[in-house]
């Protein structure tokens, strides 16, 4: 224990407490005062305006290289001549003639007339260089006439355009297949 001439230990005790709570509350005040702007003190001395004013100047300083630029488009510019072809442009469907369609029906024609559950019939154009085959898809089946009917699907190919047409048929008296539709094919 201390001993101070003149002072009893209860008074210097309570000296001590006096001394020492002030510090303690400075030392408390003066951490949260770093993060006070309105204090001015320590990290945050700059006051919430000048923040404001800050930013806006980072942002125009960053924002100017953009107004620097001469073009009038927001979107970069291509000619043509700076296409590399490695993207190819979407071929045009080119509709089957109709040289090409009454190939496609002969074929339908022979096909059905074969009667085979599993058969194909290839066919072709010379004059266009079109081609394709024709496969019948189900049963025969009774039309509102009476007559047998069967439907059919048959590719078509012309240079890099290929499609389907869909297609039906009705046998005649004579055993010969009558093709009465024969239309692009829409799943």
């Amino acid at each position: 224990m201390l001993r101070v001439s003149g002072v009893s230990s209860r008074s210097c005790r309570s000296c001590l407490e006096s001394e020492l709570r002030p510090a303690a509350q400075n030392a408390s005040l003066s951490a949260t005062a770093l993060y006070r702007a309105w204090d001015r003190v320590g990290l945050s001395a700059i006051r919430p305006s000048g923040l404001v004013v800050t930013m806006i100047l980072v942002g125009l300083g960053a924002g100017g290289c953009s107004f620097s630029r001469n073009d009038t488009s927001a979107f970069a510019r291509t000619d043509d001549s700076d296409l590399t072809g490695s993207i190819a442009r979407p071929a045009r469907d080119a509709a089957p003639t109709e040289t090409d369609l009454a190939f496609a029906r002969n074929a339908a024609s022979d096909v059905l007339s074969k009667g085979d559950k599993d058969s194909s019939q290839h066919w072709e154009n010379p004059e266009t260089g079109a081609r394709g085959s024709v496969t019948p898809i189900a049963q025969s089946y009774a039309a509102e006439d009476g007559r047998r009917c069967r439907d059919f699907l048959a590719s078509y190919v012309n240079g890099s355009t290929e499609s389907w047409l869909q297609g039906a048929g009705c046998q005649r008296s004579r055993g010969r297949w009558e093709i009465h539709t024969l239309k692009p094919w829409r799943s």
